[in-house]
Parts: structure tokens; sequence; C-alpha cells
């Protein structure tokens, strides 16, 4: 197939583009910083293109001779030039008046866990906006392309904002951690279960029209997730559970800061839990991999009868 991905020089789209192209697909990559497609250039059917993906013209360009496109493109807070409602809800309708107009017949859209119009964060709410959004009925006349949308819980592997942020913020506060929402339960997924499953959904009709919820076998806390970063990369742990109201705090203050590590706004969206209602990776065949037999791979290196004895008491809670 000939297809575009937006977003493909980020975390997923990395791994996603890659597998693709091991596939036997020709990938066009737009992208506004070529720095960032380091990884691709050496992918011979890879097509990397400067561009800006929020202009309606452009994207035109982009999906002409397409047969599918995939939108991976998010933000977990606004920056400049970068609102919520621009890139989740505004650049979906977008991407789906471009397909329409160039005959793409699969538009493949990343959602997020717990997207819903009254959800308690712009974030979610934004999710749930760009949803609506490639769901929307062509106007008359128009080809409707068949759409599939995913919904993963968090999502871990190389590289990515969740255990490598922790291992970093550990090894600066000498292991003590104040955590917002400790308790917040998530079922996390490795970052190649995911590529597989926008990968079995591009060759599979029946996908057409589904939404999928992505998680890994393994439900953890929050809490749970850092001590088990911290026990995979060798570092002290001590977490120090911040009471909603200093949390709230925190993420005022921090919302602020350069890069805004953490906000108001993620405060909101870790007030409910990130675990699956239906088994989507099933529903696609996969068996996705427990996130304990990867951290090693890439945080540390425990030996085998530690990381046996780990992995089985966290699949025993």
């Amino acid at each position: 197939m000939n297809i575009c991905v937006l977003g493909g020089t980020g975390f997923v789209g990395t791994e996603l583009v890659t597998r693709l192209v091991l596939a036997g697909h020709w990938v066009r990559v737009p992208t506004r910083n070529p720095a960032r497609a380091l990884r691709l250039r050496v992918l011979d059917t890879a097509e990397l293109r400067l561009a800006n993906v929020h202009d309606p013209g452009v994207l035109a360009q982009l999906f002409s001779g397409c047969d599918a496109v995939i939108n991976l493109v998010g933000i977990l807070n606004p920056r400049a030039g970068a609102s919520f409602q621009a890139v989740h809800a505004e650049l979906p309708a977008k991407v789906m008046a471009a397909a329409r107009a160039t005959g793409v017949r699969h538009v493949l859209h990343m959602s997020a866990l717990g997207a819903d119009e009254r959800a308690p964060s712009q974030y979610l709410r934004s999710k749930a906006a760009g949803e609506a959004a490639v769901r929307a009925s062509a106007p008359p006349g128009a080809q409707q392309p068949a759409v599939t949308i995913f919904r993963p819980s968090v999502i871990f592997g190389p590289g990515d904002s969740l255990t490598n942020r922790f291992a970093r913020l550990l090894s600066l506060t000498a292991g003590v951690l104040p955590l917002a929402r400790a308790g917040t339960r998530f079922a996390p997924i490795d970052v190649r279960d995911v590529a597989q499953a926008f990968g079995r959904a591009l060759t599979d009709r029946s996908t057409a029209g589904q939404t999928y919820e992505l998680c890994g076998p393994q439900v953890m806390t929050l809490a749970e997730i850092v001590r088990l970063t911290a026990r995979v990369a060798g570092l002290r742990c001590h977490i120090v559970p911040l009471p909603d109201l200093v949390a709230r705090l925190q993420g005022l203050v921090m919302g602020v800061l350069p890069g805004k590590p953490f906000s108001l706004d993620n405060f909101r969206s870790l007030t409910i839990d990130g675990v699956c209602r239906q088994d989507g990776c099933a529903r696609l065949g996969i068996q996705p991999a427990p996130m304990l037999a990867e951290l090693p791979g890439y945080l540390g290196h425990e030996d085998k009868d530690t990381e046996l004895a780990l992995l089985r008491r966290t699949t025993e809670r």
C-alpha cells in the first residue's frame, strides 16, 4: 500500500513506520523538523517530506495517491501555536476532508483511553471531539473512507515519555518522588503491540468502523509503575503520594514551567483509570507483552531469578 503517516517521526510513529516499511509498504512521512526523522532516513521506502500538516492544501498534496492515512498527531499539553482544539479536533476534521477529496480508502486514527465529551480534562474531551470528527458523515456526493479508531492506555518502550521520565526524575531526586494520583490504575501497553494493531487493521477489512481499546496484560497503579521502573533501572525509590489539593497546586505551578512537565489538566486526566473495558488486542489477535518482560531491554538488566520473581508477584496481584 501507499500510506501517509502523520506524526510518523514521534515515539509511536517511528516504530510504526519502520514496521510498515519492513512489511513492504511505501510510507510518506510529513514533518516540520527533519532532524527528528534521522532513524527513518535509512528506510528505503519511507519518503520524508517537509510539510505543515495543519494546512488543508498541504494535506491534499500529501494524501494524493495514498491508499490509507494514519493520524498519530497528539500533544499532552498545549504549547505556542498548538492548542488541544487545533491538534486533537480540528486536524482530524481536516484529515477527513482531504482524505475524501483524494480518494483515500482507509483512515486510522489515534485517540486515547478515556476519551469522552464529559471527561474531566480538556485533553480527553478534545480527543473525543477528534473521534467525532473522523466519524462524521461525508457531505452528499463525497466518498467516505473507512475509519478505524485506537484508544491505548499508557504506552511504554525505548524512548517513551513514561518510564524514561520517571527514571530521570528518580535519578535527579535521589529516589524521592512526590506523586499525584499514585493510585490511578493503568494497563501499560508496549509500543510494538500498538504498532502491530495499526498494521493488522490496515489489512483487515473487518476493522472498518471499529474502535479498539489497547491495553497490556497487567493492571498497575501509577505508583507500581514507578516502583517497577526504579527496580529494573537499579534506582532508589521512595514515593510520596500527594493529596489531591497539593497535587492540583503542583499542576498549577509546574504548568507554567518551560516544557510543562505536569499541568492541572494532566492531574484531571489522572482522576480516571486508564484501563480497558474491551480487549481490543484480543479482537485483533494480538497477545501483548507484559511490562516487566520489556523494561530490562532499555532501562537496565535484572538477573533472571529476580526478573521472574518480580513478574510472578506483579501477575498475581
